[in-house]
């Protein structure tokens, strides 16, 4: 199922083809997928390098991981994640290596190590729906998070399930439109809250 964005400006189909659904297929990913999906984040830009994400991976391969981690997440999450057969959550280093000192710009970078993983699995065939909603402190304890670190995103990943056999509010989530504040609120120039000089131009085009 493809739901393209409606786009103002020409993106990459990579970029227009990314969404989060909640219907997914109990197909495996595989090994070599899982890896593919960690290296993208690997090279996601960071502060100084300091590349402050670690992923927490469970498969249903692993069923007592799985189970630890699907129980994590809240039961609104629950009741779809648990068709996903992958889940993962991302945690950032609060602290610079070398020094200790707080690193401001963690979860930041953590999030652009997200973004890769979700372009990467849109672009090999997979889909990947980041959450907020699960429970930090269970995460910390299930999987001996240490001190200086934070559980910040979880993720399902796997195939797109079949719409046919979906619930019924999953089903509808999957198929509504998408949508996005308008571009002229997003960037701005010359002063705060003026539509940046070249989505004025396209308007004038239009």
């Amino acid at each position: 199922m493809e739901k393209l964005a409606d786009v103002r400006f020409p993106v990459h189909e990579v970029i227009a083809r990314r969404w989060s659904p909640v219907t997914f297929s109990e197909r495996p990913v595989s090994a070599e997928q899982l890896g593919s999906l960690i290296e993208a984040a690997r090279w996601a830009a960071s502060c100084y390098n300091e590349q402050p994400w670690r992923f927490i991976v469970a498969t249903k391969e692993e069923p007592e991981s799985y189970a630890k981690l699907l129980g994590c997440l809240v039961e609104k999450n629950k009741a779809w994640a648990q068709s996903a057969p992958v889940l993962m959550v991302a945690v950032a280093a609060q602290s610079y290596e070398g020094n200790g000192k707080p690193n401001h710009w963690a979860e930041h970078d953590v999030g652009m190590a997200v973004m890769s993983i979700l372009f990467e699995a849109t672009a090999v065939g997979l889909r990947a729906h980041p959450m907020a909603g699960f429970d930090n402190d269970a995460v910390r304890e299930a999987f001996g998070v240490p001190e200086g670190y934070k559980p910040m995103t979880a993720i399902a990943v796997g195939y797109m399930g079949d719409m046919g056999t979906a619930a019924e509010e999953h089903r509808q989530r999957d198929e509504a439109l998408r949508s996005r504040r308008p571009i002229e609120s997003l960037a701005f120039s010359r002063t705060w809250g003026k539509t940046a000089w070249f989505i004025e131009e396209s308007d004038r085009k239009d």
